[in-house]
């Protein structure tokens, strides 16, 4: 990781729910099953898929990131939002108060969120060992420039610093067509 050099993975459109709301969705005593496994220690896709609904349209075979959360959170790229009809603020994920609502639809049932619609604030996650080597710390706010087809520097990048983590940085679909991502990128963080 020399040069301050950061693996940059797309995230793409997807949903973190509660053990009630899986219920919900997907049955009495449901559970969510694996079907990859995720670079951050402890995440993965699932095979559960729902429908998001909004005011003006919906999107249908949207994943469920494992494992279950304390709260029930949808993460959307801002074309995402336009597309459902909502205004998802750019937030870290959890900060959910007063974000966008919406209807998550599964094959069992349905959940009306009042809030938990947000924009993923592009955002690196660091081991403490790794931030030191890079010399940031946890809440930082960063740049990161991309060398791609369309090279380009990414403001505003929290670095998030945690023992759970593994090195990466995550954009969303919006940000990775932007800066024409594709296969295995580096990026390297400058601070500011």
């Amino acid at each position: 990781m020399a040069d301050n050099k950061i693996l940059v993975e797309t995230s793409s459109r997807h949903v973190h729910v509660t053990k009630e709301h899986l219920e919900i969705l997907f049955g009495a005593g449901a559970v969510l099953h694996n079907k990859r496994e995720l670079s951050q220690p402890g995440q993965f896709l699932t095979e559960e898929k729902v429908t998001l609904v909004g005011p003006k349209r919906e999107i249908k075979g949207v994943s469920i990131l494992g494992p279950e959360r304390p709260a029930t959170q949808v993460e959307v790229s801002l074309t995402d939002a336009r597309t459902l009809g909502v205004s998802a603020p750019i937030r870290e994920s959890g900060d959910v108060a007063g974000s966008a609502a919406c209807k998550i639809v599964g094959p069992c049932g349905e959940v009306e969120l009042t809030e938990g619609v947000i924009a993923a604030k592009r955002h690196i996650h660091l081991t403490p060992a790794t931030a030191a080597e890079f010399g940031v710390a946890d809440k930082e706010i960063v740049c990161v420039k991309i060398d791609s087809a369309r090279p380009l520097v990414f403001d505003d990048v929290v670095v998030r610093v945690s023992e759970k983590f593994a090195p990466a940085m995550h954009v969303d679909t919006d940000e990775s067509n932007a800066a024409a991502l594709s296969g295995e990128v580096y990026g390297e963080i400058i601070k500011k």
